[in-house]
C-alpha cells in the first residue's frame, strides 16, 4: 500500500465497503437519513428508514440483474436509491434510468391496481462530471417537465445527481448541512482528524464509524480488499484512457491529412474506444465493465 493510503485515518466513502459501512447499514442509519434530509434541504424530512434488499431481477429469468448500493423506503413508502458512481460510464443516465424502473415495478399490485405510485428517488453521487459545460454547477434535480411550460410533469420521480469534483469549498466557507455533509464525502479519506466546523453530534457518529483502527480484523481485511479494488479500477480507467488516447489521435489525424481533419478526428475517435476496450480486454475487464467505459457494443467488443 503506498504511503498515502498507510496514512488515512478514515475509510474512502468512495469504495464499496466504506460507502455500505456509513450509509448501509442499520447501525448507520442516522447517517443515511441526516444526508438524505440535508439534500431535501425542507422539501421532504425524513424520519425513519427502511432498507430494502439491494440486489433486484428482471420479470424474466433472462433479463438483466441490477444491484444498488443502498436501497431503502422512508415512512411514508417512498422508495429512494442510492448509488456511488466511482467512474464515468458511456452510458451513466441510461442505467441511472433503467434502475429506477425496479423500484416502480415492484410497487404493482396483485389484482385491482389503480396504478398509484409511491415517489422514487435516485441519487448519484458521482466522481466525476457529467456536465462540463456549466462551471460549477454541480448540483442536478431531475424530473418529468412540459417542455412549453417548464412546469413539473410528474413530480413522483426524481433524479439528484451530484458531481463531486466540482465542490471545492474550504472548511471555513461551508454553509449547511448539505455542504458539510459533501465536505466529509469529498475529503474524508484524507482527514487527519475531526474539522472545527462539523461539530453536529450526526458527525461524531460519522468519524467514530470511519476511524479504521477501530474496525475489526474481518472488516479491516474486507476493507483492503475493497480499496485494492477501486484503486485497481481507477488505474486500469486511467491507464486505458491515456494510452488510447495517443493511439487514437495519432492514427485519426494521419487519417486526418490524407482525407480532411473532420472525417479523420472522429476517426480517431472511434479508435480510441476500440483500443481502449482492447486494453480493458487485455487486463481482464468483463464485457458489461467495458461497454460502460466505451460505449461500444458486446459484439463490436467480442471482435475486437
Amino acid at each position: 500500500m503506498n504511503n498515502d493510503y498507510q496514512r488515512a485515518r478514515y475509510v474512502n466513502p468512495y469504495t464499496d465497503f466504506g460507502f455500505k459501512k456509513l450509509f448501509g447499514t442499520e447501525m448507520n442509519k442516522e447517517l443515511l437519513i441526516s444526508f438524505i434530509n440535508s439534500l431535501f434541504n425542507g422539501k421532504e424530512v425524513v424520519k425513519d428508514l427502511t432498507y430494502l434488499n439491494t440486489e433486484h431481477l428482471g420479470a424474466r429469468e433472462l433479463d438483466r440483474k441490477a444491484v444498488f448500493d443502498v436501497y431503502c423506503e422512508n415512512e411514508k413508502g417512498e422508495k429512494i436509491l442510492v448509488e456511488m458512481q466511482k467512474a464515468e460510464q458511456q452510458f451513466f443516465k441510461d442505467r441511472s434510468l433503467y434502475y429506477a424502473t425496479f423500484p416502480i415495478r415492484e410497487q404493482a399490485e396483485r389484482g385491482d391496481w389503480d396504478y398509484s405510485l409511491k415517489a422514487v428517488y435516485v441519487i448519484g453521487i458521482l466522481n466525476f462530471n457529467i456536465d462540463d459545460d456549466n462551471g460549477s454547477y454541480f448540483h442536478h434535480e431531475v424530473q418529468l417537465t412540459d417542455q412549453r411550460t417548464k412546469e413539473v410533469f410528474y413530480d413522483k420521480l426524481t433524479f439528484i445527481y451530484l458531481e463531486m469534483p466540482k465542490f471545492n469549498k474550504t472548511e471555513e466557507e461551508l454553509d449547511g448541512m448539505f455542504e458539510k455533509w459533501l465536505f466529509v464525502l469529498r475529503n474524508l479519506s484524507r482527514l487527519l482528524e475531526r474539522p472545527q466546523a462539523l461539530q453536529e453530534r450526526v458527525f461524531t457518529k460519522l468519524f467514530e464509524a470511519a476511524e479504521i483502527a477501530k474496525f475489526t480484523k474481518t472488516e479491516y481485511e474486507a476493507y483492503e480488499e475493497s480499496l485494492k479494488v477501486y484503486r485497481d479500477w481507477q488505474n486500469t480507467i486511467r491507464t486505458a484512457i491515456n494510452k488510447g488516447l495517443a493511439e487514437g489521435r495519432e492514427k485519426g489525424l494521419a487519417e486526418g491529412l490524407e482525407k480532411g481533419l473532420e472525417k479523420g478526428l472522429e476517426k480517431g475517435k472511434n479508435e480510441e474506444k476500440r483500443i481502449i476496450a482492447r486494453n480493458l480486454k487485455a487486463l481482464g475487464l468483463t464485457s458489461e465493465q467495458i461497454q460502460a467505459a466505451t460505449g461500444l457494443s458486446a459484439r463490436e467488443i467480442d471482435l475486437l
